[in-house]
């Protein structure tokens, strides 16, 4: 699968998935399956995901921002715990990929905000 030089795009997705679902009832209102509704949903966070883990920061409205981090390797070797005082051995950590979800600052804010609590 060759990589498209644009950036990922939510809404641009999650229309065309709805666009295709989609069918005209005989006076004219829109008609949507439920489980094709959700079927579109489900894909759609699918490609963000695979968005994200290419190493794009993927917004999506009002939830928040997808993106991946980068943790270092870690050496191991002989440690103490700090409870008992007792040396251990630490394990060895490669370095990997992995998800970072960012909110908002309204998604903040309102969690913040005791009114609603």
């Amino acid at each position: 699968m060759a990589k498209s030089a644009s950036k990922f795009s939510f809404l641009d997705v999650l229309l065309e998935g709805v666009l295709e679902i989609s069918e005209a009832g005989k006076n004219g209102t829109v008609k949507i399956k439920r489980t094709e509704l959700k079927n579109v949903l489900e894909k759609t966070f699918q490609s963000a995901v695979k968005s994200a883990a290419g190493g794009e920061r993927v917004k999506i409205p009002i939830i928040g921002t997808l993106m991946r981090k980068d943790v270092e390797a870690k050496k191991g070797g002989k440690g103490r715990n700090p409870f008992t005082g007792e040396e251990i051995m630490i394990k060895p950590r490669a370095a990997t990929k992995k998800p970072r979800w960012s909110f908002p600052k309204s998604v903040k804010e309102d969690f913040a905000n005791k009114k609603y609590w």
